[in-house]
């Protein structure tokens, strides 16, 4: 069925008419869920696994360990450039199409890194599945919504957040045991059967969606490309103290790209940079909300590491199953807040949710330097309980906020916020190793704290809208 929006905003059917369904019927909505599920924990996995992985393929190509950090940074790249550009795509061509090429081009260049003989090769590999799982990521939250019933859907973007848990989780502990039994290839070769599973269920199970009659806009899309694009690489700039002639160039490129394409943006019914939905108090204030407690959340999963090893002398393998009560209480909290959202105020769960990641966060950088496991286990919970009770509630705020038709650029904005967080938490603590040293790892737990505050203020903000 091909389903067009027409141009008084009523839709009309090509071949058939068409009758706007709260969700899909049982039992298509459960494989459709299903595919949802497989596809978000192949794109998780692959982040974690290849980050664990990264000293051993540096050592197997006899690369420095800065050129291997590419494999990684590659594939974030290709997301961050790509998200917005394939969320407007599809709303032209139908989400359902965009997400069963962003898995098919997953699929294929997983086959790619399996078969890679050299660093090059599979950095190239990795750039091309981060466009596969921008793919699926850009319109995720859009397929979701056309696939759940309206009453169920704040449980589906809770039961997605548990998903992303459960796999960020289990991930580092996979990558570890594998690579204790089997080469790193192994790691990216359970792609192919998910991946395949996947286009299987896919096929027959996601839901069609409203398309859009515009055309693809290439112009602005290249200059979405370019200005998130430098976002992300002059904070990086910055985290690695780059000369300020470099930072600024970059700074300035970044700048002119992203005014160019507000310029041109500006007026459009159905901009590919969404100015439409960002004039909505409700959702640019969910935006801003998910920025700053993403940043957290990356602040101290990137910084308590060096706290966990280096000052607190933790072995290797005992810190990653330290950092295992934040996404484990994720996971278990996360489906909860879903199903409390469908009831209550997000706002209110997630502003209380953010207060608890706050308080979490400053308890751990008050930390004693003996400080023992269960000291450690119960702030990592917290912190965990607060970040879950904010995810599910605050995604789909922004995800409802939009209308239906504009699923795809909601799904695509949610996303580049969680990235551009992530980020900016990322290079926050670079500079301040880079300053202070170890110490620096520590203060990194205090700026999380304050971003979680900030968080905080943003989303009980919301109640006045």
């Amino acid at each position: 069925m091909k389903i067009v929006d027409s141009a008084d905003g009523g839709v009309a059917g090509s071949t058939e008419s068409y009758v706007e369904q709260d969700g899909l019927p049982a039992p298509r909505r459960y494989f459709a869920w299903a595919t949802i599920m497989v596809g978000l924990t192949l794109a998780v996995l692959d982040g974690t696994i290849a980050n664990v992985a990264l000293p051993t393929i540096a050592q197997d190509f006899h690369a420095p360990a800065a050129a291997s950090i590419w494999i990684v940074n590659g594939y974030q790249l290709a997301i961050v450039v790509s998200l917005l550009p394939l969320a407007s795509l599809g709303e032209i061509y139908g989400y359902r199409r965009v997400y069963l090429w962003g898995i098919a081009l997953f699929t294929v260049a997983s086959l790619g890194c399996v078969m890679s003989t050299s660093l090059n090769m599979l950095t190239t590999a990795r750039v091309i599945q981060g466009f596969g799982a921008a793919g699926l990521m850009s319109v995720n939250a859009a397929v979701l919504r056309y696939t759940v019933a309206k009453d169920r859907f704040g449980a589906a973007i809770g039961m997605n957040a548990m998903v992303v848990a459960g796999a960020s989780t289990v991930g580092p502990a996979f990558a570890g045991i594998a690579l204790s039994l089997v080469s790193w290839p192994w790691l990216f070769a359970i792609n192919l059967p998910l991946g395949l599973l996947t286009l299987a269920l896919g096929w027959r199970s996601l839901p069609e969606s409203h398309l859009s009659p515009q055309k693809f806009d290439w112009i602005s899309a290249a200059l979405s490309a370019l200005g998130l694009g430098l976002v992300v690489i002059t904070i990086d700039s910055v985290g690695h103290g780059l000369d300020w002639t470099i930072v600024g160039t970059e700074a300035v490129a970044c700048v002119g790209s992203l005014v160019l394409l507000v310029l041109r943006e500006r007026g459009r019914a159905r901009p590919l940079l969404p100015l439409d939905l960002l004039q909505i108090p409700i959702f640019s204030l969910s935006i801003g909300t998910s920025i700053a407690s993403f940043a957290a959340q990356l602040l101290a999963f990137v910084s308590l590491p060096f706290t966990f090893q280096v000052v607190m002398g933790f072995p290797p393998e005992q810190v990653g199953l330290l950092m295992m009560p934040w996404p484990a209480a994720i996971a278990i909290v996360a489906p909860l807040s879903g199903r409390l959202s469908d009831r209550f105020s997000p706002a209110i769960l997630g502003g209380v949710g953010l207060v608890l990641l706050a308080l979490g966060l400053f308890a751990l950088g008050i930390l004693p330097k003996h400080a023992t496991p269960l000291d450690i286990a119960w702030r990592m919970a917290l912190c965990g309980v607060g970040f879950g009770m904010f995810q599910a509630p605050n995604n789909r705020t922004m995800v409802d906020a939009a209308p239906k038709a504009r699923s795809g650029a909601a799904s695509g904005l949610l996303s580049t916020a969680r990235l551009t967080g992530q980020s900016i938490g990322a290079a926050l603590v670079s500079l301040l190793l880079m300053k202070l040293g170890m110490t620096g790892a520590n203060w990194a737990l205090f700026v999380a704290a304050g971003f979680a505050a900030a968080a905080a203020a943003i989303s009980m903000t919301r109640l006045a809208v």
